[in-house]
Order: structure tokens, then sequence, then C-alpha cells
């Protein structure tokens, strides 16, 4: 068996920070969302493993000499290539296959058919979180050999997703997005096919929103007499692609959190719960309440880190709190007078207080950014 990992898309509900990084590496709990998919197809078994990833795309974004606007190429196919490699170091074997514009999901499984051949694979989409991995559903699909089967998890809006109405286990019926849900069970995003998928991605036609459907071509199977299985998931699902998701989905992996301080925590540091502070790390006069991470380098002093809090590589945070939130490497939050919560930081910024005046709210803010001011 394969695997077939999606990387590409634009991820537009998680900008401005996808608008140069690409949202499958984003990380939760300090680690990229697409590692703990590679993690757990390895666990399951699989170890040939194909990424879609999009071709290099246009931007507008302003000069910062003229601001002006230039056309720029903002490349997480190169970002996920880097990240990922061949592969070895997740005991995985790596192959790329790329994807000239975001056509669908059943796009990618067409375009990559040359690849997968007439295997049975996985379809992994790679910014979803699942718990305890996929392994016991890869061993259900050797083990009952449907020609499809599909997880599907319990949610408060099915509209936002594609939904199945069931006969057992046996699904009956998908749509994508129904504006009146006829179940509330929505598609993971984790599919696994046989070869008669390609029949059907190659019998389809796209949707009003322009896109190949997987829900459309799994249709097909059904309408067509094959076998398609479902599975109800327990535990949690996340899909990852929206802030709020985003963060439950940091919660949630925290708070399994085991405490390891390799860093230096001096005297006068309250610590509360579990706490993994990383090599090269330096936390003085401040109060840790766990669970919550801090990564290699990162200095913290004369602060209040919260619970479900994930700091990156060579952040600082002086005379500032923060809580339930993510903030990615090397950024600075400096003599902040309010606290900071619920909230995603991007790389390299620069979160302070100014003593100029008169006072005033001094703001450099990116394309589809929100800011809230108390």
């Amino acid at each position: 068996m394969k695997a077939l990992v999606l990387a590409g898309g634009r991820g537009t509900r998680l900008r401005p920070i996808t608008h140069t990084s690409a949202k499958q590496l984003v990380p939760v709990a300090n680690k990229p969302v697409l590692f703990y998919g590679l993690e757990s197809i390895r666990d399951a078994g699989i170890t040939d493993v194909g990424i879609v990833v999009s071709d290099p795309r246009e931007m507008l974004e302003p000069d910062r000499r003229s601001g002006q606007p230039l056309t720029v190429m903002v490349n997480s196919q190169a970002e996920i290539r880097a990240a990922v490699g061949d592969g070895a170091a997740f005991g995985l074997r790596v192959t790329y296959i790329e994807q000239s514009a975001p056509l669908g999901l059943a796009h990618a499984v067409k375009i990559a058919q040359p690849w997968i051949r007439d295997e049975p694979f996985v379809m992994y989409l790679g910014d979803n979180l699942i718990k305890n991995g996929i392994t016991r559903f890869v061993r259900e699909f050797e083990r009952e050999s449907p020609d499809a089967q599909i997880l599907l998890a319990h949610v408060k809006t099915p509209s936002d997703f594609g939904v199945a109405e069931l006969a057992g286990e046996r699904v009956v019926r998908l749509e994508e997005k129904p504006k009146r849900p006829k179940s509330d069970l929505a598609l993971v995003g984790v599919y696994l096919f046989d070869a008669s998928i390609f029949e059907a991605v190659n019998a389809i036609r796209p949707s009003a929103r322009g896109e190949l459907e997987i829900t459309d071509a799994i249709q097909h199977l059904i309408s067509s007499g094959r076998n398609v299985r479902s599975h109800v998931i327990e535990g949690w699902w996340k899909d990852t692609g929206k802030l709020e998701d985003l963060l439950e989905a940091n919660r949630i992996v925290l708070s399994d959190l085991a405490s390891d301080v390799r860093g230096t925590v001096d005297a006068a540091t309250q610590v509360e719960g579990a706490v993994r502070i990383d090599a090269g790390a330096t936390v003085e006069r401040s109060r840790l309440r766990g669970p919550l991470v801090i990564g290699a380098g990162a200095h913290v002093a004369d602060a209040y880190v919260g619970q479900f809090t994930a700091l990156g590589e060579g952040v600082r945070i002086v005379h500032a709190e923060i809580e339930h939130s993510i903030v990615l490497e090397r950024s600075r939050l400096e003599h902040v007078p309010h606290r900071i919560e619920s909230s995603l930081i991007g790389r390299d910024v620069v979160v302070t207080a100014s003593d100029a005046r008169p006072r005033a709210h001094r703001l450099m803010i990116g394309d589809s950014s929100r800011v809230e001011l108390a």
C-alpha cells in the first residue's frame, strides 16, 4: 500500500501566515502539522509516500521602499521539499508530485495515477490531525477489501464539510458543503482507495467552483455499485485550516505533554503543570503555567506564559503575558501592557509598547489580518 499526501492549496483561512508559508508547515506544539500525518503513515507500516505540491504561486506584495505592489513568488513547494526532504528522517521514501493549480482533491488523485499505478493507497490531507493515527483504519481496509473506505466524524457545522448519509456502515450518498445537511457526519481528511477510484476521477466533471471534488468521485463509485465503507472515528480530529481549529489542535496535543526541561530555568521562576523547555532556552523571573512548550534558544524574562502556549525557536517574551497561543520562530513580545491570548503570531514579528507621544497604536499589518485592540 502507498500513501498520497496532499500538501498544496492556498491556505486562505490562515492568511497572512500562509502568504509566506505553507499551511501544512504551521506548527502545532512546535511541530509542523504535516509531520504528524507523515508519522501516522509510517506507524501504519506504509513507507512509499507521494506528496502532492503546488507550483509556486504569484502574489502582489508592497515594495518596502516605494510602497508600490510587486509580483512575488510564494514557493511553498520548495518549503515543503526542504522540510521533508527524501523522507528518510521519517523512515519514508518520498516522491513529489506537482499539481499545476489547486483543481480539487480528485484532481490530485488523477495526476498521481502514474505513480500509484494499481496499488491500493491512503489519501491523507496534510493539514489534518487525527488522534491515535490511522493504523486501525489501514488494517481494517486491508482485511475487508472494500473499493473505498472513508472516515467520518460528528461535527457541529456539517454544512462546512462534505457530508455522508449512511445505511449501516454502507455509504449511500455524499454531498459537498450542503446547505441542508442530511446528517452531522463529516468527511475526515483520510480516505482509502483501490484502483477503481481512477475510473471515478476520470468520469466526473468540475463542480461549480471549478474543482474535481473527491465527494463526486466517491459518489460515482457508490452509483456504480462499488463497495464504499465508512468508519466513524472515536477521539478527536482537527482540520487545522482555520485559526480556531489550529489553536484547538495545539491545546489538545499539549494536553498530553510530559514535562521535559532541557533549557535553563532560574530559581525565581514559578513552574506549574507540564512544561517542555528545549535546549538553549532560558527562563528568568517568570511564571510558567503548563502545559506549554518553549523552543530552543527562546528567552523568557519577567513574563507570564500560560496554558496551551507554544513558543517557537528563538522567540523572546520580555515583560509580557501570553496564553493559549502559538508564536512562530524569532518573534519578540516585549513590554506589552495587556495579556495576549488565543493568537497566532508569525515569524520575525515584533510586538512592543512605545513611549512616543502622543500615545497611539502604530501598526504594520499584512493582507487578511485581524487585530483586536482594547
